[in-house]
């Protein structure tokens, strides 16, 4: 009997707020280009004054996986922690319109956090340089972790951001021995490199002792194992990981499994806005993996719907993803 959900993540709830900048703006803003700056909610209304038009829409790096899962079919629910305040309903009512369970109870109206947002500003380039006021889902605590939910999960998939909150580590561990008590697996996203900087050793405990499955990029790795090799890192989490997924950008993904390397390749893209392209890959990954495909055909698909996101604004799909997956040949 299959359980109620195929994947539940775990992260940050935030909204993005994704503009055009050139780069002089980031530079006469203090903005440091192409990376995430963790933000005061003072700062974020300061950035969001001086930008020009913007699109909101729910975001947070594992909400954007869900999403993406969800919208391919996939049984998906996700925890992360908004207020009960203007974004706090768009981020609920978007994610639960891409079709994934979205349960958690709000912070009250009166929290002194509100609902986190990141300031997403994209470059000439197609660069992105994010600004993120994490708001109330720094405040996720292991009493938002609904045990049952875990337990009905395939997989629980953590986002290397919540690492950055006082309580997120006893959420993450809560979630594991729930989800991998009922015969669940656990899957980690590094999310970014100064994440990484921040919390290695918290993640290296985490990695060895719980995590079946790792997503990465090659600058995420690099800094996990303290190497610029990327053979040599990609080797030292496969000692330690069933699977490691690497993405390389327009070079696509290596799989490390079962002691075999595996490459799948990127098609060429325009790129517009390098928002979630990891996200997406997951999530291309994660339906490959759930519907029996072999590792290069995930790894493939995985390419194939962080493509359709870099080609356009913002992180979620405007094509139907399967559609191109048929289109590529891999359905």
């Amino acid at each position: 009997m299959s359980k109620k959900y195929q994947v539940v993540g775990i992260g940050n709830a935030v909204v993005d707020v994704l503009s055009h900048v050139e780069d002089v703006f980031l530079a006469e803003n203090g903005i440091e280009k192409g990376i995430m700056t963790l933000i005061d909610l003072e700062r974020a209304a300061q950035i969001y004054a001086k930008t020009g038009p913007s699109t909101e829409v729910s975001g947070g790096s594992a909400g954007n996986t869900i999403a993406g899962l969800a919208q391919m079919g996939g049984r998906t629910a996700y925890v992360g922690k908004v207020r009960d305040d203007q974004l706090g309903a768009i981020y609920a009512h978007d994610l639960r319109a891409q079709g994934a369970d979205y349960e958690v109870p709000m912070a009250p109206a009166d929290h002194a956090a509100e609902t986190g947002r990141c300031m997403v500003m994209v470059s000439p380039d197609g660069e992105r340089s994010m600004n993120t006021y994490l708001g109330v889902s720094e405040f996720l605590t292991p009493d938002d972790i609904d045990e049952a939910m875990m337990a009905e999960a395939d997989w629980i998939y953590l986002e290397g951001y919540r690492f950055d909150g006082p309580d997120s580590h006893a959420a993450f561990a809560k979630a594991i021995a729930a989800c991998r008590g009922a015969g669940g697996k656990v899957s980690l996203t590094l999310s970014d490199p100064f994440c990484v900087e921040r919390h290695r050793d918290a993640f290296r405990v985490m990695i060895r002792a719980h995590v079946d499955l790792l997503f990465c990029n090659e600058h995420e790795l690099r800094a996990m194992y303290q190497d610029e090799d990327l053979s040599v890192v990609l080797r030292l989490a496969a000692a330690e990981v069933e699977t490691v997924v690497c993405t390389v950008g327009a070079g696509g993904a290596y799989i490390w499994r079962d002691g075999a390397e595996t490459h799948a390749p990127a098609d060429p893209v325009q790129l517009v806005d390098a928002t979630g392209a990891g996200d997406l890959f997951a999530a291309g990954f994660f339906y490959g993996e759930l519907n029996g495909y072999n590792t290069f055909t995930a790894g493939r698909m995985g390419c194939v719907a962080a493509g359709e996101i870099i080609s356009h604004i913002g992180a979620r799909p405007q094509a139907d993803l399967k559609s191109l997956f048929a289109k590529h040949g891999l359905l």
